[in-house]
Parts: C-alpha cells; structure tokens; sequence
C-alpha cells in the first residue's frame, strides 16, 4: 500500500524558517525554525515525511501559519486546538502528547510529573522524554515547556538544541537559571 502524500510549506518566522506538514485529518508534522529554507525542508522531508509535496495552505494551515508568526513574535499563542493527525504514533506517546497540549503559555512541568499526572510511575518519565524527542509537530504538542527532574533544561531534539528550548521558554517569560539576587552587594 502507498503511503499517503502530505501537503507541505516552508514559511518564514522571526526565529527562521519553519516547515509544516499535513493531510486531510490534520496537522502531521512541523519544523521548529532554521537558519535557511533549505535546511527546513531538508529535516521536514528527510525526518519527517515519507512522501510530500510542496502546496499552498488550505484556509485552516494558513491561520496556524500565522499563530506560529505571532508566536515567534513573542506574542501569547494557544495551539492546544489545532487539529492534528498522530496516526502511527504510539498509544502510550499519543497520551502523553495529550498531556502535554495541556500545558498553556508558560506553564512548565517535569517528564516525571508528567507521567505522574497519566497514572505512571515515575520511572515511565524515561518514556516521557523519548516521545517528547519523537514529538512529530514541536511547539504544536509543546514539547519545549516538558523539563528534567529539578526544573533543569534537558534534552531538546530540535535545531539548536537546548539553547532553542531556552529561546522559546523566554519568548513565554520563563526563565531557566539561577535567580537574580535579591539584593547588589554595596563592593
């Protein structure tokens, strides 16, 4: 049987270019930002799409393209009503995607908290990280906003790493590190 082809557009953002993926169910993939267009396609089609074809958005991609411009902005965006289509992903990954659309603008958690709040035990955050590295539409299924025990970055599978983790938390006032000082020292 063939594999379907996906409809896709790179586009530009404040932070880069992005890619976005999708089909007649929903959105199926996205590409957190790169410094150049050919870099984007490159991943969304390489890591991302068995089959797809450049197209221009339908009515419905064209408003989460401009959500995803105003993001980039640094503007509040809530993308926990997209629709989107996670056939093929794991049932267990599929939850905990739903867990984390959960989490509005600037609202952090923990794998282990998160796996927590899905009935797991703590050592399913393991879990919880690994579909959060396989999350197959970043910023959509906010992935950035899923931390390491203690609050500290972790893993980010996106271009740049932790460092677009970190950006993307700042754009939502979140701030990772140690805290400013309550007060200067007078020397």
């Amino acid at each position: 049987m063939a594999q379907p082809v996906h409809n896709y557009l790179i586009f530009e953002t404040a932070a880069g270019f992005c890619g976005i993926a999708w089909n007649a169910v929903g959105i199926t993939r996205f590409q957190l930002p790169t410094k150049k267009a050919e870099d984007t396609e490159r991943l969304l089609l390489l890591r991302r799409l068995v089959a797809g074809e450049p197209a221009h958005p339908t009515p419905e991609i064209g408003e989460v393209v401009a959500a995803v411009r105003r993001y980039f902005s640094g503007e509040e965006v809530d993308f926990s009503d997209i629709k989107l289509d996670l056939e093929g992903q794991d049932p267990f990954f599929k939850r905990i995607y739903a867990a984390a659309r959960g989490l509005g603008w600037g609202q952090t958690t923990t794998y282990g908290a998160l796996a927590k709040e899905l009935g797991v035990g703590p050592e399913a955050a393991r879990d919880v990280g690994q579909a959060m590295a396989k999350n197959p539409v970043a910023l959509i299924i906010p992935c950035h906003r899923v931390l390491a025990a203690g609050g500290k970055v972790g893993g980010f599978s996106a271009p740049g790493g932790s460092t677009s983790k970190i950006r993307m938390l700042e754009l939502e006032g979140v701030h990772l590190g140690p805290p400013e000082p309550a007060q200067q020292s007078l020397f």
